[in-house]
């Protein structure tokens, strides 16, 4: 009998005492499920302009061996332009920007008294790799650096001059601007960019050929409408 009562009372003590020391014990807990969230990225833009250029140098002229002096002067012209641009990320783009401009090229300085020399169509592809700032909400700036080719069609020259030549030529560009984004695709765009254009050029007069370094180094200052597109929306854990 006392034996049976040694039982009864180990059983009631244990189960009185269990719990008290399970809840003693540290307790596992579960990792969070990470949060997703819904963005939208779309990493095509395009957009359409209308810009200004506004050649801002010097050319240096010889004449028939003579040292160079300034003596010509390239007029300004307003053009459509369209550029397109993708995303690699939110924040780093690349855009390539495609124009045609008319030029006309006058005497100015020592031939000033030449009048119009000659006109060019400029046809100056550029590339930029942008850096774009997503911390303003709406307004969305950028910066930006590339590489210009510009090619010379349509060089005819003005009497009395008998022919006009204009050699290709590479340069470094440089902008910024913002987008200012109206809803998920449509903005409005302001750009403006600096543009290293340095050709050289040849024109005669009868048989004598007068040599000239052309720095037409246009600002290129336009206003557009900006299209964005090409994404969608998806569950993310790690923003761009």
């Amino acid at each position: 009998m006392k034996f049976s009562f040694r039982i009864a009372a180990a059983v009631a003590f244990g189960a009185v005492a269990l719990p008290a020391i399970a809840a003693d014990l540290p307790q596992r807990v579960a990792a969070p499920t990470p949060m997703l969230t819904y963005e939208t990225f779309d990493p095509w833009m395009i957009r359409v302009r209308a810009v200004g250029v506004l050649p801002d140098g010097e050319s240096k002229v010889s004449v028939g061996g003579a040292p160079s002096v300034n003596g010509l002067k390239i007029s300004n012209t307003f053009v459509p332009e369209v550029d397109i641009t993708y995303f690699f990320t939110k924040n780093i783009a690349v855009e390539a920007i495609c124009c045609v401009s008319p030029h006309k090229i006058k005497g100015s300085g020592a031939l000033a008294g030449v009048g119009e020399i000659g006109e060019a169509l400029l046809f100056p592809p550029t590339i930029m790799l942008q850096y774009h700032f997503t911390n303003f909400g709406a307004f969305k700036p950028y910066v930006g650096v590339g590489v210009n080719w510009t090619h010379y069609f349509r060089t005819d020259a003005s009497a009395p001059f008998n022919s006009l030549k204009i050699d290709d030529s590479f340069g470094v560009a440089a902008q910024v601007g913002f987008d200012y984004m109206i809803n998920r695709n449509w903005g409005i765009n302001v750009d403006v960019k600096r543009i290293m254009v340095r050709p050289d050029a040849t024109v005669r007069l009868g048989l004598v050929p007068i040599t000239a370094k052309v720095h037409i180094d246009p600002w290129v200052v336009g206003v557009g409408v900006t299209y964005r597109f090409g994404g969608g929306s998806g569950p993310v854990v790690a923003k761009y």
